[in-house]
């Protein structure tokens, strides 16, 4: 089988392999197509702390099961199903209280373990989902990215009397405005960006206000505009951002981060305290899976506006480029295997 393997930083290449057999309870995926993420091109410079090389990356994966091991029904062969790349102990604290997604002995398949850029993989029956017919193949390789969003979102129980405020108009930021849209109907949706046309997606996938801070004073700006978030969340994850959305929320607001930065910001304990603010972190998805899925079902929400460009696998390193340098036309890009 051909996959797409990260020898070592920046040296990225296709490889043949053998074709893995699935293990006691585990099933293997024939995948048809895959997701890039920002962290597959972490990954591949080698900036992820988490990843061990040489590694198959890719956690966004839809395809079939063609194989069952031990202990699982062969009945499921032939199933549609995306992969959920978190693999838990199950016995831990975290997995005892239902957040596996940090579990003391977390796997992240496509990070610690050998991912879906490849034309067969191997991972434990019930981290294969099944996918309704209704569904395209490409949309349902969108269900794990939506899953960030439902993590998110299920924290802070977004609501119709909400504001929200969206830092970051990439693919976290978006798939975030549509859940918060299409799922929750929070009152309004403001998405903050320095590209225009990120803004402009925003704007197609949910957002009623959109803002441009490259040159402006974000406090003062959102003051005109009579806004005060009630809900805030952090999709572009740059040290300055916490400390700015403190400022911004409204009492009793919520604040949501989405992503890692080994930078250090300088927090106001009085700022947090005197308004009583909750802060969330968010890390990959704490079983998600079928609440996406049934999203999808009933269409509130649109993978489709995301996918911007599909290339097949061979054409890899040209895909990963357009997704790390075109931020202006790039969202989600698909490799088809």
């Amino acid at each position: 089988m051909k996959s797409v393997m990260v020898q070592q930083p920046d040296k990225l290449v296709i490889e043949d392999r053998p074709v893995p057999q699935p293990l006691q309870g585990e099933v293997r995926i024939r995948v048809s197509s895959a997701g890039i993420c920002g962290s597959d091109v972490h990954i591949y410079h080698g900036h992820n702390p988490f990843a061990k090389y040489p590694r198959v990356i890719g956690h966004e994966f839809f395809g079939h099961i063609d194989a069952t091991g031990e202990g699982v029904d062969p009945s499921r062969i032939g199933e549609r199903v995306v992969g959920d790349p978190v693999v838990s102990c199950g016995h831990c604290y975290p997995c005892s209280v239902g957040r596996p997604n940090v579990c003391t002995e977390l796997e992240v398949i496509g990070v610690h373990r050998d991912g879906g850029f490849s034309e067969y993989l191997t991972l434990p029956a019930k981290n294969a989902h099944q996918v309704p017919d209704s569904i395209p193949d490409s949309e349902a390789t969108m269900v794990e990215p939506f899953t960030i969003a439902a993590n998110i979102c299920n924290q802070m129980d977004p609501g119709p009397l909400d504001v929200a405020l969206v830092y970051g108009a990439g693919p976290m930021g978006l798939t975030s405005i549509q859940a918060l849209r299409g799922v929750y109907g929070v009152k309004e949706i403001i998405a903050v960006d320095r590209i225009d046309e990120r803004l402009a997606m925003a704007t197609a996938n949910g957002a009623d206000q959109v803002i441009n801070n490259s040159n402006l004073d974000l406090a003062s700006e959102l003051k005109d505009r009579g806004i005060r978030p009630t809900l805030i969340i952090d999709a572009a994850c740059h040290p300055a951002i916490l400390p700015e959305a403190i400022g911004l929320a409204s009492p009793a607001a919520r604040i949501g981060i989405m992503g890692f930065s080994a930078d250090p910001c300088v927090l106001s304990q009085q700022a947090i305290t005197s308004k009583e603010i909750t802060i969330y972190s968010s890390r990959l998805n704490s079983n998600r899976f079928p609440q996406v899925i049934d999203w999808m079902t009933n269409h509130k929400i649109h993978p489709k506006k995301l996918i911007t460009h599909q290339f097949a696998y061979a054409q890899v390193l040209d895909a990963m480029e357009i997704f790390e340098k075109d931020q202006k036309q790039c969202c989600k890009v698909l490799l088809k295997f």
